[in-house]
């Protein structure tokens, strides 16, 4: 069994589906995060905005070092990380972070966008769908 850190955006339905389908193969998945919800981001921007902060000072408050802190320990804890497209900026750092660890960082590509990347030669592997995944990732 291995610990698979399940990264994507809080705006993508597929993150608990996934999630579901790896731990009903036998894995240890942590996408807890998701349970913020997909406005958790704006949310956070618009209260810190209100208090009159920069994204400098933000990222220095309690909050985004909590958020932050729990993401990076589960990343470090994890064996490898799959990030689930579509996502964002973090979700692509987070995968960076992980391969650069030295933990193996799969993709599964959105079966709807057909844009391609170069850079996601980084990864060990890159599935087209749930199926590949499966078998990819034992």
């Amino acid at each position: 069994m291995s610990s698979i850190y399940v990264i994507g955006s809080l705006r993508n339905p597929r993150i608990p589906q996934i999630g579901n389908l790896l731990r009903e193969k036998g894995h240890d998945v942590f996408d807890d995060w998701y349970g913020a919800g997909p406005e958790a981001d704006d949310y956070w921007q618009k209260y810190e905005k209100g208090r009159g902060h920069s994204l400098k000072e933000a990222l220095d408050g309690r909050a985004a070092r909590n958020v932050f802190r729990m993401d990076r320990d589960n990343l470090t804890r994890c064996d490898c990380s799959l990030l689930v497209l579509p996502a964002g900026k973090s979700g692509h750092l987070e995968l960076g972070f992980t391969v650069g660890l030295g933990k193996r960082g799969y993709i599964l590509l959105d079966p709807l966008v057909d844009r391609w990347d170069t850079m996601y030669a980084f990864a060990n592997e890159v599935f087209e769908n749930e199926e590949q995944l499966v078998n990819g990732i034992k």
